[in-house]
């Protein structure tokens, strides 16, 4: 089995790419690193693993046949995708083009990595995939919201009039090692500041949620659906929700910080509510998260504790 990940040295796409040559699969992992990050992928040099620094919205051209075209490259972060308005929408809308493009050519199945921003800030809740969101598409969210959106439209086209086999997954909240220190997502941002004892800055009064997912759930979840028989889009998430307050506290404690909270204005189209329903993943693919919010927390801890002591 041959894979190939585009954005396969980011944050999750690493871990991927870790888990498909477990299972003894060849992959090739493209990542023009503008969000993800060498370190992420050098363990993982071998004979049946091969990076090539691409911008994905160019030309793919791949030589051989490939069986697994997975789509993860996006910046994902609002920090990131503030920052880089034009090439979130890009790698949307051409790299998705591209990507398709490729599996079309290799007869390979496609899996996109979609996300519930494509839910903006729910008007139902839980968010089930027939949801079909509140979003602005000329906010400042618009960008990743919309190329995420305008990707999963690409997808659908190519396989109801290519026929290619596709998948759809939508991440919610998703934390764990090799997260970025300066990601600006919550769980980082609480992390970096509680392990330094500084003031841990929550946007907005605290009361709206998330829900997050330990990373290897993820990639479970992730590989299950790829292996199903399923087209339409399923949630991989964590139904626990919790407030954002709850998690900034939980963090303060388990790394025994002495940090205070304190409260910023909340940005433009920040999503209030946040959870999965996940009965379709059950459903159809038996899966459901394993690792407790604690449990992963102490893990990334660990993680975010040694990037701090080899940060300048």
């Amino acid at each position: 089995m041959k894979a190939l990940l585009t954005g396969g040295a980011g944050f999750i796409g690493s871990h991927l790419c870790e888990f498909l040559l477990d299972k003894g699969a060849e992959v090739l992992c493209l990542d023009n690193l503008s969000t993800g990050a060498s370190d992420n992928i050098d363990r993982l040099r071998s004979e049946r693993f091969q990076f090539i620094k691409l911008d994905v919205t160019n030309y793919i051209y791949v030589a051989g046949p490939v069986d697994y075209v997975l789509h993860f490259a996006s910046p994902a972060s609002p920090v990131d995708y503030q920052l880089l308005p034009i090439p979130t929408l890009k790698v949307g809308a051409l790299g998705t083009h591209k990507a398709l493009g490729l599996a079309k050519a290799k007869r390979a199945r496609f899996l996109l990595a979609s996300t519930s921003e494509v839910y903006g800030d729910p008007l139902v809740h839980p968010q089930r995939e027939d949801y079909w969101g509140n979003v602005n598409p000329v906010g400042p969210r618009g960008v990743y919201d919309e190329a995420k959106r305008f990707a999963e439209a690409m997808t659908m086209a190519y396989h109801r009039y290519h026929g290619v086999d596709t998948k759809i997954v939508r991440i919610f909240n998703t934390y764990g090692p090799r997260m970025r220190l300066r990601d600006g997502r919550a769980v980082p941002a609480f992390m970096s500041q509680a392990l330094t004892g500084q003031d841990v800055t929550i946007f907005g009064d605290g009361t709206q949620t998330r829900s997050f997912t330990y990373v290897s759930d993820l990639v479970d979840g992730v590989l299950r659906l790829m292996e199903s028989n399923t087209n339409d889009p399923v949630n991989i998430g964590n139904p626990h929700e919790v407030t954002i307050e709850e998690i900034a506290r939980t963090i303060i404690r388990l790394v025994g910080s002495t940090s205070r909270l304190v409260y910023r204005p909340l940005p433009v189209d920040d999503p209030k509510q946040r959870r999965p329903d996940i009965t379709r993943a059950r459903t159809l693919l038996g899966w459901e998260p394993k690792i407790g919010l604690e449990q992963g927390l102490l893990k990334t801890v660990d993680y975010f504790k040694g990037k701090l002591a080899q940060s300048p």
